[in-house]
């Protein structure tokens, strides 16, 4: 497909600087299978569950990836350097994707933060660059979480600094596991009142790590969906998990994925028949309009960027022409958008 076909016009004043607060106090679009729409708010989300239901959250939890510094010992001159780590590939060593990458080549030395040093041991594809690190592990590790910051997206980021709202702001309530350069958004308008509401709806919990790669903050630059690549990122879904989506649909209960993180990772997970298996390796799923979805019958998701691979994933699951004119109306109802802004949730078409 054209990527011209997914794109729209957003004002810019929609786009959210601050969550809402309370989290779940965020407006909540409800999109149903025949395209009806609705306005709630996240909190009533249970009304619109039922007992047996199976919500899925990603647990990764966002480190502050976001490294600034300069290239030392080349030149004469200490060109700034932005560094947004982006995979771990060693105890001492992640894959990053630097600007201006024009100004690095193999074998320079940065220095990061205040005192993290790195050798770039290779350069490549659209600014990625292999950093090896003087410090491995989890002194390494404790350097980052002190020196970095944490990597709010181009389009927050671009307009305002991190402060120590964002510590808490960017970052989900049962975030576990680090390794995320993203936060999972949907799952930001969760609270644990809102939690315990689903508890007593009847509604039971499961989890899915995917660390969100900074791959995301990527554009799609080719014309065609088809020549689009998608940057592999790392899934994990237990056993536990899997034998509880299963069990859980075989005595009638919905899927409802919270954020596309957790809907890329179940589609990765399940066979042609819908069976969800353990899975721990890298995923590159892509998905666009024509793909048949095998797991999950909700999906609770933000609004996304234009031209974007999430807003093709919605538009896969709900249907194009009714996503574009979901969307028509969130702009009209002035929603606010992408990673600190509103939800819409959605029932399979």
């Amino acid at each position: 497909m054209r990527v011209d076909d997914f794109d729209f016009e957003l004002p810019e004043e929609l786009i959210a600087l601050r969550p809402a607060s309370p989290r779940d106090d965020a407006r909540m679009l409800v999109v149903r299978a025949d395209g009806a729409r609705e306005h709630a708010h996240v909190r009533d989300l249970p009304e619109y569950l039922r007992s047996r239901d199976v919500l899925v959250l990603n647990d990764t939890k966002v480190f502050p990836a976001r490294l600034r510094g300069r290239r030392v010992g080349r030149g004469g001159t200490e060109p700034k350097i932005e560094a947004m780590l982006h995979k771990r590939i060693a105890p001492d060593q992640f894959l990053a994707f630097a600007r201006p990458s024009r100004k690095l080549t193999a074998g320079d030395r940065l220095l990061l933060g205040r005192s993290l040093e790195a050798r770039v041991e290779a350069a490549g594809f659209e600014g990625e660059i292999e950093l090896s690190f003087a410090l491995a592990g989890a002194d390494l590790d404790a350097a980052i979480a002190a020196q970095g910051e944490m990597p709010l997206p181009p389009y927050i980021a671009g307009k305002r600094k991190p402060d120590a709202h964002d510590v808490a702001d960017y970052q989900t309530v049962f975030a576990q596991h680090q390794g995320s350069v993203a936060a999972p958004t949907a799952g930001l308008h969760f609270t644990p009142e809102l939690l315990r509401r689903l508890d007593e709806r009847g509604v039971s919990r499961g989890s899915v790590t995917l660390h969100v790669g900074a791959g995301t903050f990527l554009p799609v630059k080719a014309d065609d969906t088809s020549k689009h690549r998608m940057h592999s990122e790392w899934a994990t879904l237990s056993g536990e998990s899997a034998e509880h989506l299963n069990r859980a649909r075989k005595e009638g209960g919905r899927i409802v994925a919270v954020g596309t993180t957790c809907l890329r990772t179940l589609e990765s997970a399940a066979d042609t028949s819908g069976k969800i298996a353990p899975m721990a390796r890298e995923t590159d799923i892509f998905i666009t309009p024509g793909y048949k979805f095998r797991t999950a019958e909700v999906l609770l998701t933000n609004f996304h960027l234009p031209r974007s691979t999430l807003f093709m994933l919605v538009s896969a699951f709900s249907g194009l022409e009714t996503m574009k004119r979901a969307y028509a109306e969130a702009i009209r109802e002035r929603y606010r958008f992408y990673s600190y802004g509103d939800a819409c949730l959605l029932f399979r078409a």
